[in-house]
């Protein structure tokens, strides 16, 4: 069985465990999804660890994004009965900005909400985002013009949304 260099990679957590949440978050839009999204993506840096630990971010980046896309596939033709149907959600001014824009990334595709909350969330270059992705550069930037274009029909004043909204 491999063992890693177990101190490095507990630091490793230790350091980025919360931003990794906060990314997991923002893919799946459930803390209880983005916690399992996180622990599945160190599960399986685990063995690739002595590869990557000089720069892990990278490749746990891109286990986060392959897996929240293969949970949403796997999940996406599920239908949920309820007893009761949950109250219709109020729309106006006392919502708070960080669920209207949770909410909209929820709307958007799943490659889109990646590139958005890669790019302008985690604040990776369109080179990283690609290489995280696994897709070109090219890509990086219709996806981020198309989720953007998304977000702001979604959300209008979606800017002044995104300069009030803390990580």
């Amino acid at each position: 069985m491999f063992a890693p260099d177990r101190s490095g990679f507990e630091e490793y957590v230790a350091a980025r465990r919360g931003a990794l949440l906060r990314t997991a978050y923002l893919l799946t839009g459930q803390h209880e999804d983005a916690e399992d999204l996180v622990q599945v993506a160190l599960v399986k840096a685990v063995p690739k660890w002595r590869r990557i630990a000089d720069d892990p971010e990278p490749y746990v980046r891109r286990i986060l994004v392959n897996e929240n896309v293969s949970r949403w596939r796997s999940r996406r033709w599920r239908e949920q009965t309820v007893e009761v149907l949950p109250e219709a959600p109020s729309a106006g001014p006392d919502l708070d900005d960080r669920e209207v824009l949770r909410a909209a990334l929820l709307r958007l595709a799943p490659r889109q909400r990646a590139v958005i909350v890669l790019r302008y969330y985690d604040d990776l270059t369109e080179r990283q985002t690609a290489e995280v992705l696994g897709i070109g550069v090219g890509t990086v930037k219709s996806q981020a013009r198309d989720g953007l274009a998304r977000l702001r029909t979604l959300v209008p004043g979606v800017g002044e949304v995104l300069a009030t909204v803390e990580p």
